[in-house]
């Protein structure tokens, strides 16, 4: 319709003129019509299209959190105020969508409106050219057969029209999206071979996330060498994840240096910075397929045998086997026919399998009961002894033989050193230890 219908009016038009130009002024005067009631349409529609969208994620987004929430919902007896609120969006989409309705209704009748009073007006005027012998019945025949198709391509350029403004708003968000450039920019000569061996540096990093008010992370300067466990503990918002995320470059420094291997992470190849990181985020989250194919994500190539040694570290050997199909067995979307603790030690078995040089632990061992943890923990000690380890927590036990405790408290740290000599000589950790063991435990 996008080439054809120019491509008539324009021949209509042409064909028209030759058989009279004494009536060419009733064709402009029915295309400007045309055009006047089209655009005030298009005019009044485009910001209810855009409202509608609005409408349509307001309506989604409040039947996501029911489906997500609804055993809240159940739980706090909020079932009425919740197909309430649902009622609401609902009928606000309506609304909407009746306004929109309501003017495009209008558009058809407009256009015949506009063709029937044309070909009565070429009729009228063209009988006083045939009287005068300026016209043959004819032309005017073919005249009236030209001015239908010129408005006949008019109604289909309409057609057309009628889904534009909708498809523009669509456009925009989508151009939105595709417009947003990275804040993480891979560098233009990246580095691609690296001389040392696993060690991660900070040196006096700052960060802030775009619009704060003040940076999440100040002045944090620290080493995690090769064969040492360095733990990062500190009360919640303290930066825990926003400082270990700048390791593999999910965020960049907004000043100072991370670097690895004595290389800034900024200059090297995504690529090579990633293979040598073994990261398990604060949410671990399988993907739809089964273990074997998540554990794969770590290392594609991994043999099952690779695989079942990193079940065993991670603690998660026994509940695989007990699924029907062992490594073949089904994980959903998010991992949610599994516990969260049994998601927990399979994204850690994923991070294992790729055996790289430095690993990060993200929280991952806040789900786990304390036997469980103990135990993987134990296991988890000689697989990763030359590896530079990363390891945020919040219970002090799965930290308490880490080589360095680095204690965070509002982005800054107050605190590094080994677990006896931060409770004698940090308050913050202190403090932690104490709300957690008693006062024989913290003793011993």
């Amino acid at each position: 319709m996008i080439i054809s219908a120019p491509l008539m009016m324009v021949g209509g038009v042409v064909m028209a003129l030759r058989e009279d130009v004494g009536l060419s002024w009733l064709i402009l005067v029915a295309v400007v019509a045309l055009g006047s009631i089209i655009g005030i349409l298009i005019v009044q529609t485009m910001p209810l299209f855009k409202a509608q969208q609005m409408r349509i994620d307001n309506l989604n987004r409040v039947l996501r959190e029911h489906l997500s929430g609804l055993r809240v919902i159940r739980a706090f007896v909020r079932e009425p105020t919740e197909a309430k609120r649902f009622d609401v969006a609902n009928h606000e989409l309506a609304d909407t969508a009746t306004r929109i309705g309501r003017r495009m209704m209008t558009m058809f009748p407009s256009v015949f409106f506009v063709m029937n009073i044309s070909s009565v007006a070429v009729v009228w005027f063209g009988s006083f050219r045939i009287a005068s012998g300026d016209l043959q019945v004819g032309q005017l025949t073919a005249y009236l057969n030209y001015l239908a198709m010129i408005l006949m391509s008019v109604m289909m350029a309409t057609m057309i029209l009628m889904m534009a403004p909708r498809a523009a708003v669509s456009a925009d968000r989508i151009n939105q999206v595709l417009g947003t450039s990275s804040s993480v920019v891979p560098p233009a000569e990246p580095v691609n071979e690296l001389s040392r061996h696993a060690e991660v540096s900070f040196e006096a990093v700052d960060f802030s996330y775009p619009g704060a008010a003040q940076p999440v992370l100040h002045g944090i300067s620290f080493t995690a060498r090769p064969g040492t466990t360095t733990a990062i503990i500190g009360s919640t918002g303290a930066g825990k994840t926003t400082l270990v995320n700048l390791i593999p470059r999910l965020v960049d420094a907004t000043a100072g240096t991370v670097r690895v291997d004595g290389v800034d992470v900024r200059e090297l190849d995504p690529d090579l910075l990633w293979g040598r990181i073994g990261l398990v985020p604060q949410r671990p989250y399988l993907f739809t397929g089964t273990v074997a194919s998540n554990l794969r994500l770590g290392k594609a190539d991994a043999s099952d045998e690779e695989l079942w040694q990193a079940l065993e570290v991670a603690q998660a050997a026994d509940f695989v086997k007990q699924m029907p199909d062992g490594l073949d067995s089904p994980i959903s979307q998010g991992g949610t026919n599994v516990s969260g603790g049994q998601r927990q030690r399979l994204a850690i078995a994923r991070a294992l399998v790729r055996r790289p040089e430095i690993y990060v632990f993200d929280d991952s061992f806040s789900a786990l009961d304390v036997a469980t943890d103990a135990a993987l923990r134990a296991a988890l000690t000689p697989e990763i002894a030359d590896a530079a380890v990363i390891v945020v927590a919040q219970r002090v036990a799965t930290i308490r033989e880490a080589e360095v405790i680095i204690v965070l408290d509002d982005g800054r740290i107050v605190g590094m050193g080994t677990h006896d000599e931060l409770v004698v000589n940090c308050s913050t950790y202190a403090e932690i230890v104490e709300s957690q063991f008693k006062a024989s435990e913290v003793a011993a």
